[in-house]
């Protein structure tokens, strides 16, 4: 098959060579349509958070159902599937307390990789799921069921930006009806935190960035007030939208110091700060102990929006197809997996809310 690999940091190389196991019990081989592209998989391939190489990255997918293993009841073939990074095992400790994003329950796709070359030397399943490819191998527990109607490309979105983003402030910080949210980084994640808000009756909804054209799209999206921090002190604006307060919530969709930095400015007393997007391997911060402490806020990490994919994706479906939840309107573009570097390269120049490689 052709995938995607990444022999040099930063370079994936589209070779036709790549060959991929059959399903072994509980797994699922799936054609992929679409696969959107993820900061994360940027940061792999750019070698932020190191990694083994060869590798397929890729992880934010959506196809049919070509095979099943051995007990896999939940699919049958030529089921349309959104495929994601999240394997879990469903009775482990952390699974029983509703965060499969932390399963500890090892696999075998975690021991040995689906993903081999021509010669027979592993390839390296990137986040679990390898999906610049045409077709995975995924553990059953990180698929899910959808409904034919639903274009691919489009449903591939929901396999990670938008219950990362949705699922932080609805999931994970739980917001309130009229609480204050200020988000910080309004890309891919970002607008799905505004929509998650939206959902949530949070007022207002701050949308920060340095880019004019996402903030534009951040009100299309359900923000009620922006901030380009590159011609405005956010945190001046977000107190002047909050009476004086700060934001009760803010939620950092980037991986990056300066915003996490930035959200312990805005948060409001009794507030709570929520990392979403994650910096690379060693970026450190500080923070005043004391002052949180006294002013009895909270700093919340964020996994993939703490989802449960079985049912926060149909959910999330539900509201797409009742108008409520955008997805159509996150794709910037479309393209063949031969031009994938191209495809990176707008993500890179910030021209881009969600790429998507099409097969």
């Amino acid at each position: 098959m052709k995938a995607a690999v990444c022999r040099a940091f930063g370079k994936p190389l589209v070779i036709e060579d790549v060959n991929l196991a059959s399903p072994g019990a509980g797994e699922v081989r799936v054609k992929l349509a679409a696969c959107a592209l993820c900061h994360s998989d940027i940061h792999y391939a750019d070698g932020s958070w190191g990694g083994e190489l060869p590798a397929v990255y890729g992880h934010e997918a959506a196809g049919v159902v070509e095979d099943i293993g051995a007990g896999v009841t939940a699919f049958l073939p030529g089921d349309h599937v959104v495929v994601t990074l999240v394997r879990s095992c469903g009775h482990c400790y952390y699974c029983d307390r509703g965060t499969p994003v932390t399963c500890a329950t090892t696999f075998a796709l975690d021991e040995k990789s689906p993903l081999t070359a021509a010669d027979g030397a592993p390839i390296v399943q990137g986040l679990r799921t390898g999906a610049f490819a045409e077709y995975v191998l995924v553990e059953e527990s990180q698929a899910v069921v959808i409904p034919r109607e639903i274009h691919l490309d489009s449903a591939s979105l929901l396999a990670c930006g938008v219950i990362t983003g949705f699922g932080a402030v609805v999931n994970t910080a739980g917001v309130e009806p009229g609480s204050s949210v200020a988000v910080i980084g309004v890309g891919g994640v970002g607008l799905n935190s505004l929509q998650g808000a939206v959902f949530q009756g949070a007022e207002p909804i701050i949308a920060v960035d340095v880019s004019d054209a996402k903030l534009r799209a951040a009100r299309k999206f359900g923000a009620t007030h922006t901030v380009n921090t590159s011609k405005h002190d956010p945190e001046a604006a977000v107190r002047a939208a909050t009476d004086g307060r700060g934001a009760d919530y803010v939620f950092v969709t980037v991986g990056a110091k300066a915003a996490v930095d930035q959200a312990l400015g805005l948060v409001a007393p009794a507030g709570a700060v929520v990392l979403v997007g994650m910096p690379a391997t060693g970026v450190m911060t500080e923070i005043d102990p004391g002052t949180i402490a006294g002013l009895n806020q909270r700093i919340l990490g964020s996994k993939m929006g703490t989802a449960r994919i079985q049912t926060d994706i149909p959910m999330l479906i539900d509201l797409y197809r009742a108008g409520r939840l955008k997805l159509d309107e996150l794709i910037s573009g479309r393209y063949p997996l031969a031009d994938i570097n191209k495809a990176i390269a707008s993500v890179k120049r910030g021209e881009a809310l969600r790429n998507v490689i099409v097969f």
